[in-house]
């Protein structure tokens, strides 16, 4: 075993995260299939404040670890659009960065928006992601409990490492 994977660390591909700042729990699927992470977003819109691009949506997601249903409201910058190809046709999905907890660390990363509740994770954790995180074991389930704080590390987004990503505009 290399020295990165013996100091690395290892998720499942169910493992339980946190949507910070709130702090909600939510069961996220790490899937080395997609490219981009998603998030489950309802009324999604998008609008012009002061010259730049942003998007308003709704969050609605059980707190797993409260058993309590949390909703907010949020608008933040555009981030980027996806395009997405597939079988249905072209899919067109906005992206903003926020921040999920993953172990102890709070991870900024590019989720794009769209209603996953049909689906059985609100939360999609895609490679640009899974390449932070450390190792992907897909035989396993949650292997971490997230555990951040006001004092957990954070790892910021970084659009430098987007171009080592050539989505192509295929789908996620």
């Amino acid at each position: 075993m290399t020295a990165m994977a013996e100091e690395a660390s290892v998720f499942g591909w169910v493992e339980k995260s946190t949507l910070e700042p709130w702090g909600v729990e939510v069961k996220a699927k790490l899937d080395s299939g997609a490219l981009t992470s998603s998030l489950d977003a309802r009324d999604i819109e998008r609008f012009d404040k002061e010259g730049e691009e942003w998007v308003r949506f709704r969050l609605r997601l059980e707190d797993e670890a409260e058993g309590e249903m949390f909703s907010e409201r949020m608008e933040l910058p555009l981030y980027r659009s996806l395009k997405l190809r597939g079988a249905g046709g072209v899919d067109r999905r906005p992206v903003v960065l926020m921040k999920v907890c993953l172990g102890d660390t709070i991870y900024e990363e590019q989720f794009s928006l769209r209603n996953r509740e049909e689906m059985n994770y609100p939360l999609l954790l895609g490679r640009r992601t899974i390449g932070h995180l450390g190792l992907l074991d897909v035989r396993e389930t949650f292997l971490t409990e997230p555990n951040c704080d006001e004092n957990s590390p954070l790892v910021e987004h970084d659009p430098e490492e987007d171009a080592d990503f050539d989505d192509g505009g295929s789908s996620d």
